[in-house]
C-alpha cells in the first residue's frame, strides 16, 4: 500500500491574477500531464490549473466499488493531498465558491468523494465517468450542504469499470446534499471523453 506526495503540476494563470481555480484530477494510469491538456479545450482563461500527480500513477489500488478498507491508505492520502491543495488555493485568495474541480475516471470517482465529503457551494464539478467511492456507500461520510454547485456527471452505459447504477445512486446522494446534477449518459460510449462531454462542461460549469 502506499500513499501520495505532494508533486502538482500547474499552469494557466498564478493564482494573484486568476480569478478561479480548478482541480484536475487524472485516471488510473494517467498523468497529471495527460488530463490538464484538457484546459486547452475549456473555459480556464482566466483560470490557475493544479493537477496534481498520483503515486504509480493510481490514486487507489483497487476498484472504486471494493470495501473501503482495502483502498487505504491510499484513497485517505489522496483526498488530503485534495484538502492541502484546497486550503493552500483559498490561502493565496481564491474564495471555495470559485474552486472547481474535474476528474476523469478514477479522478472522476475521487473528486466526487472530497466535494461531498466538504460539501459547500464551490465553482462547479466536472465528474467524466465517476461515482462516489466504496463497496456500499456510507451516507454519514457525506457532510455539508451544496447549495446548488452545479455538478456535471457523464458516463457510458454500459461502461468496463463504472456501473450505472452507482452513478445513478451518487446523483441522488448529490441532489439530497442540494447539489445541481447534470447526469448525460451515452448508450455504448467507450470509456473515455467525448468532445460534446468538453461543450457540456463549458456551458454548464465553466461559465
Amino acid at each position: 500500500m502506499y500513499s501520495h506526495s505532494k508533486q502538482t503540476e500547474e499552469s494557466g494563470l498564478p493564482l494573484k491574477q486568476a480569478n478561479k481555480a480548478i482541480i484536475m484530477l487524472h485516471g488510473r494510469g494517467a498523468s497529471a500531464e495527460s488530463i490538464s491538456s484538457l484546459a486547452d479545450y475549456l473555459n480556464l482563461e482566466d483560470a490557475a490549473i493544479f493537477a496534481p500527480t498520483a503515486t504509480n500513477n493510481s490514486w487507489y489500488p483497487y476498484s472504486f466499488m471494493a470495501p473501503v478498507e482495502n483502498n487505504q491508505p491510499a484513497l485517505s492520502s489522496a483526498l488530503e493531498l485534495i484538502d492541502t491543495l484546497v486550503k493552500d488555493i483559498i490561502s493565496q485568495g481564491i474564495p471555495l465558491h470559485k474552486i472547481f474541480f474535474l476528474g476523469f475516471s478514477q479522478g472522476a470517482c475521487l473528486a466526487l468523494e472530497y466535494v461531498s465529503r466538504h460539501a459547500t457551494a464551490y465553482g462547479g464539478v466536472i465528474a467524466y465517468t465517476g461515482g462516489l467511492i466504496g463497496e456500499h456507500l456510507n451516507r454519514e461520510n457525506y457532510t455539508g450542504d451544496f447549495a446548488h454547485t452545479p455538478i456535471l456527471i457523464t458516463t457510458g452505459d454500459p461502461d468496463p469499470h463504472v456501473p450505472l447504477s452507482r452513478v445513478e445512486e451518487t446523483v441522488e446522494i448529490l441532489e439530497e446534499m442540494h447539489a445541481e446534477v447534470s447526469l448525460r449518459v451515452y448508450k455504448g460510449r467507450m470509456h473515455t471523453i467525448q468532445q460534446e462531454e468538453i461543450k457540456l462542461a463549458n456551458q454548464l460549469i465553466l461559465v
